[in-house]
């Protein structure tokens, strides 16, 4: 961990991974990708924090999810990443990418609440924030 990372910096790497795992969808299915512009600062420990964000993808309807999804476990099996699946509580597979240098960064990347829909949750590395910034609000 960096300890003189900033908010900022978290939140622009943090969204510039999860535009990075868009862009491995297969172009031709992709309709709309959208990003959330602000986040939430969530604690790691009693004085650091970590950004909080997501990407929807939004595909064209009939694309299968679940083999998106698994190529993109693939491609981030390199050894830079632990990288897991699972299925989450309504049945549907996932996957957690996590670089190996951090123990805080992840993204979670799963079919979507609505149809067609491709979700990337993130959450940054850990970070402090400078004295007398409140951690409430939008990020």
């Amino acid at each position: 961990m960096k300890a003189e990372l900033t908010w900022q910096e978290a939140k622009a790497h943090t969204q510039a991974m999860e535009l990075e795992i868009a862009a491995l969808i297969p172009k031709d299915a992709v309709v709309s990708i959208d990003q959330k512009r602000k986040g939430v600062l969530l604690s790691c420990t009693k004085t650091q924090h970590n950004w909080n964000g997501s990407t929807t993808v939004t595909v064209t309807e009939g694309t299968k999810i679940e083999p998106i999804l698994k190529e993109i476990k693939t491609h981030y099996q390199s050894g830079q990443y632990v990288v897991e699946d699972r299925l989450d509580i309504r049945g549907s597979y996932e996957v957690q990418i996590s670089p190996h240098n951090t123990s805080d960064e992840n993204y979670i990347v799963a079919e979507g609440l609505a149809p067609n829909q491709i979700r990337i949750d993130s959450g940054s590395e850990c970070f402090t924030l400078p004295e007398g910034i409140y951690p409430g609000g939008d990020f």
